[in-house]
């Protein structure tokens, strides 16, 4: 008699978290590299090692995969940012930590700006999920730098208000200086800056509280 011949064992799909890891991480790395437009799906698929069907039953467009892709980085970033807000010993500590963040993101290899501006400016429609996205996540952003600046200024709405406009603005320029002359350049004199903006604040700070009654 001639052995039975087993059936070969179907291989257990991917959670569904793992797959959208996966298709997220592929996503990631191939736009910010090369830019959404330059990435066609069928790359990216590839790339990712996984079924046609079972990236477009997770991401059923590319426009929404570009959102979800920066939606991650965007919860990325600012996670990290609330860790070091809340283990910071003062909030001039907490935006300096911040800022210290985006120098070091500034010198990392394969650096080509910020992920956010260069995926959002490939699309005229503001509605666009990339475009949406980035927005939220400046938005986002401003908003714990105005957070910081009310805690390390208290008392003082407008002197608050305009220490994180100009930290915001001093991030942005940065990211899109580096990407063209590199950490090194106006971009570093732009994070001096804004550290210096921070001290000068907490110095206004503890000279008021130091300050003897009239």
């Amino acid at each position: 008699m001639s052995p039975v011949s087993e059936s070969p064992t179907r291989r257990k799909p991917k959670p569904r978290p793992e797959r959208e890891r996966i298709v997220l991480d592929t996503a990631a790395r191939l736009f910010y590299a090369r830019g959404v437009h330059e990435v066609g799906m069928d790359e990216l698929i590839r790339e990712a090692g996984l079924g046609k069907a079972t990236v477009y039953r997770l991401f059923p467009t590319k426009d929404l995969l570009v959102g979800a892709y920066l939606q991650r980085l965007a919860g990325e970033i600012l996670g990290e940012i609330d860790r070091q807000a809340a283990d910071a010993g003062s909030p001039g500590q907490a935006l300096h930590e911040m800022l210290a963040a985006i120098e070091t993101d500034l010198r990392r290899s394969g650096f080509r700006g910020c992920a956010f501006n260069n995926a959002s400016i490939e699309f005229d429609d503001p509605a666009h999920p990339a475009r949406v996205a980035a927005r939220e996540y400046r938005r986002d952003l401003h908003g714990r730098m105005l957070a910081s600046a009310r805690r390390l200024l208290p008392g003082a709405e407008g002197e608050a208000v305009a220490l994180a406009g100009r930290l915001a603005t001093l991030v942005d320029g940065a990211y899109t200086n580096a990407a063209h002359l590199g950490p090194d350049g106006p971009a570093a004199d732009g994070l001096v800056l804004a550290h210096e903006l921070v001290d000068a604040a907490g110095a206004s700070t503890s000279d008021t509280l130091s300050a003897p009654p009239p």
